[in-house]
């Protein structure tokens, strides 16, 4: 029961990707991906190629961006009617002890955090939540592996709880206005984190 999936590809030249997505819809895939926009391009080149190839790509099917994303990519990815991604970012940035919270980032390697009794994110609910910011930034800098499986699971969690509001938000017709405030916020603290 494995889906088979068009791999639509031609770097950042929007004239090739958009020839290359009518050639693969002739497939009657089960889904259709866009590749090779996850290896350094600018974040807005790959908004314009997701947005130039995703009106070829059969409505009724999956699509998939490769590789990618950031809480942001998700988001503007959902906007342009991606609806699959896959991406190591939670758990890499998790062995650098790096957090995803609903107000941006958060490195547990900053002395900031040495006596913080809140959880990594307050309004994430997730196994990690039972321990302190202070705590796992202590696991952190005894370079103790539980450090990474707690802020792995707490970043994995906080990307099914992104990508099931952004679902609901769809259903509810109110997608646009949610993720604008909800960028709004994870932006707001980036150069503190």
């Amino acid at each position: 029961d494995q889906l088979l999936f068009g791999i639509n590809q031609g770097c950042t030249f929007e004239d090739l990707r958009v020839e290359h997505m009518k050639q693969i819809a002739e497939y009657d895939l089960d889904g259709y991906a866009i590749g090779g926009l996850a290896v350094g391009e600018p974040a807005e080149v790959m908004y314009d190629v997701i947005s130039a190839v995703e009106p070829f790509a059969p409505k009724n099917k999956i699509r998939y961006l490769m590789g990618v994303g950031t809480p942001g990519n998700i988001i503007e990815g959902v906007y342009r009617g991606v609806d699959l991604f896959d991406c190591v970012m939670p758990t890499r940035l998790a062995r650098h002890a790096c957090a995803f919270t609903l107000d941006g980032e958060i490195n547990l390697k900053n002395a900031k955090f040495a006596e913080d009794p809140l959880p990594l994110d307050p309004e994430i609910d997730s196994y990690a939540s039972n321990f302190s910011r202070a705590y796992i930034r202590h696991l952190v800098k005894a370079n103790e592996m539980l450090a990474c499986t707690l802020i792995s699971i707490h970043n994995i969690r906080f990307f099914q709880i992104l990508t099931s509001q952004a679902r609901r938000h769809i259903q509810d017709g109110d997608f646009c206005q949610w993720s604008a405030e909800w960028i709004k916020r994870y932006r707001a603290n980036e150069t503190q984190a």
